[in-house]
């Protein structure tokens, strides 16, 4: 049998196969020779984006194929997102994002896409804790010291973008502080973390990937951190809710996601090598340098996860009085 021969008895062997047979067939081969997007919804340097670089490079060489990092920032991660809710679901689109995800139907009710129904979680990469920062100059040495400041008057607050998990931290914070106060979002975390140790906006509550930098460099000091427990990278910082803010901790979750119909084959073996990778000696450490605390979820409660803080999320910008363009 010639090669053509040999090549059209294959083909039509495919694609007489039912749909579900091919599909699996398809997943086999994946990945082929194409180049997989990992699109992060932030800035270069966000805590995303940091935490995503540290894994896709591993991630490339366990798959065999290149894993390239594409910034695609704004709207508070909704401009990134969408890019990946509308993408073919073939595992070469990928989405690297954080909790912000889940708090977009309550910062957007028009948002294009679902980010529940829309996505597939894959794997965590942990938890970061959230760290509310000042600059030296403004004199401001305890958490006490800013609810007073900001009830004694304005006061401004800065984030990543609206409805980004620096945005829900914040708001929780001060909905459990009982403070008002003015939000001022940025496009990325590094953007917003300038103009706080320039003193041009009073405080903000970010990751400890993109904060710790400023803060070994006494550009920034720390208040307290936003989770239920210290962070390992902070450990001299105490906690929101130690200092007597009930409900004010955040879970500042980043991890992969990818269009909810990426083949289950796929999502699973992305599932796998990920997680191994963030398992490893070598990247657990440097994922301890920037304060990351693991979580291990499967895909479904990943799913799961989503939906739960979907909800949650509604019923706090409903209490906080929050109002969103």
């Amino acid at each position: 049998m010639t090669t053509r021969r040999r090549f059209l008895t294959l083909s039509g062997a495919v694609l007489a196969m039912p749909a579900v047979m091919r599909s699996a067939f398809a997943d086999a081969a994946w990945p082929t020779a194409k180049p997989i997007r990992m699109i992060c919804p932030f800035g270069a340097g966000s805590t995303v984006d940091v935490l995503a670089r540290l894994v896709t490079d591993p991630l490339a060489q366990a798959i065999g194929q290149s894993v390239v990092v594409e910034n695609r920032g704004g709207a508070g991660g909704m401009i990134g997102s969408a890019v990946v809710a509308r993408a073919e679901p073939d595992g070469y689109t990928l989405l690297a994002n954080a909790a912000a995800h889940t708090a977009v139907p309550a910062a957007h009710p028009n948002v294009s896409y679902d980010p529940a129904k829309d996505f597939a979680g894959i794997a965590m990469i942990g938890v970061v804790p959230n760290v509310i920062v000042v600059a030296p100059s403004k004199g401001i040495k305890t958490v006490k010291d800013l609810v007073e400041r900001a009830k004694d008057g304005q006061i401004t607050y800065a984030s990543a973008g609206i409805g980004s998990a620096t945005h829900w931290a914040a708001e929780r914070f001060r909905l459990s502080a009982g403070f008002k106060g003015t939000h001022v979002p940025f496009r990325g975390g590094p953007a917003a973390l300038t103009e706080v140790a320039t003193g041009r906006v009073d405080f903000m509550a970010i990751g400890t990937g993109s904060g710790l930098p400023f803060i070994l460099d006494k550009r920034l000091i720390p208040l307290a951190v936003t989770t239920q427990k210290r962070s390992l990278a902070l450990p001299e910082v105490p906690t929101t809710l130690e200092l007597g803010y009930a409900n004010s901790d955040y879970t500042f979750w980043n991890g992969f996601l990818a269009p909810r119909q990426t083949p289950k084959p796929i999502v699973e073996r992305l599932h796998r090598e990920i997680t191994r990778i963030v398992d490893s000696a070598d990247i657990k450490d440097k994922l301890l340098k920037q304060g990351v605390e693991p979580l291990p979820l499967s895909p479904a409660e990943f799913d799961a996860l989503m939906v739960k803080e979907i909800a949650a999320n509604l019923a706090l910008a409903k209490a906080a009085g929050l109002k969103f363009n």
